[in-house]
């Protein structure tokens, strides 16, 4: 697959651009906010990630349902839910990325309104867009034409939908695209996961895109940091995933997200995965004593005598150390011995005639 590439660096196969999707986790504390920035960089993290939104600029009053387990999250509506949140101005957001340079780790934000994406590009490296704004027009163009590589989520979209996205980000001006494959669910069911989509969403854009996987699994359901390790290994080169602090914590994106013993407990596992995966240039070398010691060479089945023909039924096919390799059966047939062979020596290319 194409490779994710910010800052100079190459992000490829089993080394992936990890985001740390903190979102609002830190439910208005920007203390709590930036701890948990150096806790996501001491896990490995790559980038950690806000939203920035106001209630008012992303969903109505009266007309927007939650489509997320109220069990977990009992708001009445969205419009309830991102207004108990969206206390951070720019003076957060500026003492934020402040903290994750610090850190020694991209500061990522997805602007959910005009207002917001001039600030989070004056910030970040790169935007992110949300999955619910793969059809908002006004924002593709808005980014697009920012000139920062944008990572959009592709949650609840058909094709033809991301394909128009693709295109408004293009002809807006958008260089670098990546899209991560997404299942709008909170929580996702491991069976909702649709992991084979990585390898769609990469036949059919991989030529122009970089793709990865924003995973909405609770870690320890079902095996749901399994599917980040099985995102990386099908060819993500971004992958993203909510952070927390407290799993345990009630409401919000929590009991969903990873903690810093997740993710470090993932990057361990990728540092094996590519042990594990190694080289595409193959290295004999390491099978060196293989080829010597376990490899068959000829070996006289029977004593022979100078002058004697080699046919099959004298010979025999042994492991051995020393003496002409099983490969050259048919070079020794026919052959004479041009010397006495003890049954059970190897031969040597000096013993025939």
């Amino acid at each position: 697959m194409k490779n994710f590439r910010l800052r100079e660096q190459d992000f490829g196969y089993l080394r992936p651009y990890i985001i740390a999707e903190i979102g609002v986790n830190h439910e208005g504390s920007l203390e709590r906010a930036k701890r948990m920035i150096a806790a996501a960089a001491r896990a490995g993290s790559h980038a950690a990630k806000f939203q920035t939104y106001k209630a008012d600029l992303i969903a109505t009053r009266g007309s927007s349902p939650a489509y997320w387990d109220r069990t977990q999250e009992p708001a009445s509506s969205q419009h309830a839910l991102f207004q108990r949140w969206d206390t951070f101005e720019e003076k957060e957001y500026r003492a934020l990325a402040e903290e994750a340079r610090n850190c020694g780790v991209d500061f990522l934000s997805t602007p959910f309104d005009l207002s917001a994406v001039d600030l989070i590009c004056e910030l970040s490296p790169a935007i992110k867009i949300a999955s619910a704004d793969v059809t908002n027009v006004p924002l593709l163009r808005k980014i697009g034409s920012s000139g920062l590589p944008v990572i959009m989520s592709l949650g609840a979209s058909r094709i033809d939908e991301a394909a128009a996205a693709v295109e408004e980000l293009r002809q807006s001006g958008a260089i670098s695209l990546t899209l991560l494959h997404c299942v709008l669910n909170y929580p996702t069911a491991p069976g909702n996961a649709q992991l084979a989509q990585i390898g769609e969403w990469a036949r059919i854009f991989g030529d122009e895109c970089a793709i990865g996987y924003s995973d909405h699994i609770r870690p320890d359901d079902g095996g749901g940091m399994a599917a980040l390790d099985m995102a990386a290994i099908l060819g993500a080169v971004v992958i993203e995933k909510h952070f927390t602090d407290d799993k345990a914590a009630p409401g919000n994106d929590h009991y969903h997200s990873m903690d810093e013993a997740d993710l470090a407990a993932f990057n361990k596992r990728l540092a094996h995965f590519r042990e594990l995966y190694g080289s595409e240039h193959r290295d004999l070398a390491i099978e060196a004593q293989a080829i010597k010691n376990a490899r068959r060479r000829i070996v006289a089945a029977d004593d022979l005598e100078p002058g004697q023909i080699l046919d099959a039924d004298k010979l025999i096919a042994l492991r051995s150390n020393c003496g002409i390799e099983i490969s050259h059966w048919d070079r020794v047939l026919g052959k004479t011995a041009n010397k006495r062979i003890a049954r059970g020596s190897p031969l040597k290319w000096t013993d025939l005639g």
